[in-house]
């Protein structure tokens, strides 16, 4: 136990160690309810997160990728600095030694996080972006006072329950279906990226019935 306790404060294992009690700080303060905004996403979002993703790393959160890879590099280290210690060389080959049994941890441990990652990633949900083109067949509601080819304004609500004043437009040879005024609930039905504009007309329940036929 003394020669395991001396490898965590030797080199090249101290190097690990430190950053190891700073990982199960993080996660004892996660577990405590602590919100970390630092480092929410995933490992392949943002500029380092970017680095994060060549290395095989994206897909999965960024401190569950870290996390991993440091704790293995850890135990290459470990074994590699006990290992050292009995051969208990001395002077530039040691040095020598030390770090090449540091790179070989940071690589023989980023190999095996990126292996235990795979099933990670598969197993998390892929999120995919909300665009405005998924509000076309959904209902909004008209917030002015009319609704022309020129004018408009309706609130939408996406499936989070968020809501949001867009700019809609209704073209004219729809504008004898009914009326469109502050309140009426309207169908979207097409989306403008370039205007940046919702096409709407009156919702499907809100339409008068057809007049009855006669019968002769």
């Amino acid at each position: 136990m003394s020669g395991f306790l001396a490898a965590t404060v030797t080199f090249p294992a101290v190097l690990f160690s430190f950053l190891l009690v700073v990982v199960v700080l993080y996660w004892l303060l996660v577990l405590v309810g602590a919100d970390f905004d630092l480092f929410d996403g995933d490992a392949g979002d943002g500029a380092g997160g970017g680095v994060i993703d060549s290395l095989g790393l994206g897909g999965v959160p960024l401190m569950v990728a870290l996390s991993l890879w440091i704790t293995l590099s850890w135990l290459l280290a470990m074994i590699g600095t006990i290992v050292l210690g009995e051969l208990a060389l001395d002077g530039a080959v040691g040095v020598l030694l030390g770090g090449a049994v540091l790179l070989v941890a940071l690589a023989g441990g980023l190999v095996v996080t990126r292996l235990v990652v795979v099933p990670i990633r598969r197993a998390l949900p892929s999120a995919v972006e909300p665009t405005r083109s998924d509000f076309v067949g959904r209902i909004c509601v008209i917030r002015t006072g009319h609704v022309s080819e020129t004018f408009g304004q309706a609130e939408i609500t996406s499936a989070d329950g968020s809501s949001a004043i867009v700019q809609v437009r209704r073209p004219a040879e729809m504008e004898g279906r009914g009326l469109l005024r502050s309140g009426s609930e309207a169908l979207i039905f097409d989306y403008d990226a370039e205007k940046e504009i919702f096409w709407v007309d009156v919702a499907p329940s809100a339409q008068p019935p057809d007049p009855p036929t006669k019968e002769h």
